[in-house]
């Protein structure tokens, strides 16, 4: 099993050492390789260390976990907060939280949030090599790998109508009627599907152009998907889209 490196940030020494053999125990190929006790020590360590993991406590005595993650590097991407608070749960997974977990900690969930960042990498590695293949054979994107929550999907390009944007995860809608959310932003697919086909016609809305049926321009203007869905375009990119449907 990949090892992975990991930081525990806990203004609670008992909690931080209860963490750490739960850790031994049940995931052993997860090494803590530094803790701190509150915000200005823990941004000092990770400025020092970027982690596989960050184990986050929320509410500390000189600030509070949010306050961290403003201010590390953008680089620290996999972060579990451990809290005996459940009202941040919301807040924890718009700064991107790769799981919440509530103390005392469930062993059987701890292993389950470090399992999806062991998915979370393996999609990355699926994507590196689909695309490298695609520019070994100097062709278009055929195949993409979607991350969701639970497994690694690959979906066939030419079978994806169009993606929706969820705050930092997106929808994607498939031609038989299916959808999938994708734990990756909008954002990230528009530049790695702009050339086979697709277009940015709303903030929130990435299309293949082959699934059009028509432009509305009623309403507000909108287009009309051959999957019977509607979508939104924005003004900026109305005559761009008008321009690209003839």
């Amino acid at each position: 099993m990949q090892k992975l490196t990991a930081i525990i940030i806990d203004d609670m020494e008992l909690a931080r050492t209860s963490l750490k053999a739960d850790l031994a125990d049940y995931c052993s190929h997860v090494e803590v390789i530094g803790e701190a006790e509150g915000v200005l020590s823990g941004a000092k360590l990770l400025k020092q260390n970027v982690p596989d993991i960050l184990f986050l406590d929320i509410e500390m005595e000189d600030g509070n976990g949010f306050d961290l993650l403003d201010i590390v590097p953008n680089n620290l991407d996999s972060v579990i907060f451990v809290t005996a608070r459940q009202d941040y749960a919301l807040k924890a997974f718009q700064y991107s939280a790769l799981d919440y977990l509530l103390k005392p900690v469930n062993p059987e969930l701890l292993v389950k949030a470090v399992e999806k960042l062991t998915q979370k990498k393996q999609s990355a590695k699926s994507q590196l090599d689909l695309l490298r293949g695609s520019i070994a054979t100097d062709s278009k994107l055929e195949k993409i790998a979607l991350h969701t929550s639970e497994k690694i999907e690959i979906a066939e390009i030419k079978n994806i109508v169009r993606l929706e944007s969820l705050t930092n995860y997106t929808y994607f809608y498939f031609a038989d009627g299916s959808k999938l959310l994708i734990t990756r932003t909008l954002k990230e697919f528009d530049k790695m599907l702009h050339d086979s086909g697709f277009e940015r016609v709303h903030q929130s809305h990435l299309i293949n152009m082959a699934y059009v049926k028509a432009y509305v321009k009623t309403e507000g203007g909108y287009i009309s998907m051959k999957d019977g869905s509607m979508v939104p375009v924005s003004i900026r990119k109305k005559s761009f889209v008008m321009s690209l449907l003839g």
